[in-house]
């Protein structure tokens, strides 16, 4: 049966509320960005950090972890992301419903895939500098090379570099990949 619209979509982000769920689409400053599915590589890379991340938080009671695909709301209607990984604190106002998480994390992990290098390490993220995530990651699986970034001030200031393994300072703690 096909859908009949009563009002076409006027904006990018109106384009995405009517996708499908598990449509792998974001929207950055209300254009669209539609991506193929994750290498195997990148899956076992997100797959290993989210396991040691995700262990440490519970375990010492920080907060939650997220993995892709869920809906991240920068804001109401033009920033709508899906990092491959998610921290939030429990001090952190962001909130949940039906849709996703609505405000802005503590710490976003991105894994590269071939395809999305540039999109993932220039878009997403200044967009994330834009609105002040703590700390973002960005992890190569195909070099090992973790690069870091700390929001200071209103700027990202880089970390120190690494070879498998990230050290977060919102966590306090080095994970292996």
């Amino acid at each position: 049966m096909q859908k009949e619209f009563i009002k076409p979509p006027r904006t990018a982000f109106e384009v995405f509320q009517m996708l499908p769920e598990g449509t792998l689409a974001e929207v950055i400053d209300n254009q669209l960005f539609m991506a193929p599915s994750p290498t195997p590589d990148h899956q076992e890379t997100a797959g290993d950090l989210f396991l040691e991340i995700a262990s440490f938080v519970k375990r010492k009671g920080l907060g939650k972890v997220y993995f892709a695909p869920v809906d991240l709301y920068l804001d109401e209607y033009s920033n709508v992301v899906q990092p491959d990984l998610i921290f939030i604190s429990k001090s952190n106002s962001l909130r949940t419903d039906k849709k996703g998480l609505k405000g802005i994390p503590d710490l976003i992990i991105e894994i590269l895939s071939p395809g999305n290098k540039k999109y993932d390490s220039v878009s997403k993220k200044n967009l994330y500098e834009k609105f002040g995530v703590k700390e973002f990651w960005l992890v190569d699986p195909e070099t090992k090379k973790a690069t870091g970034f700390l929001f200071q001030g209103s700027s990202y200031v880089n970390q120190k570099e690494s070879q498998n393994q990230l050290l977060s300072a919102v966590l306090g703690e080095t994970f292996n990949f």
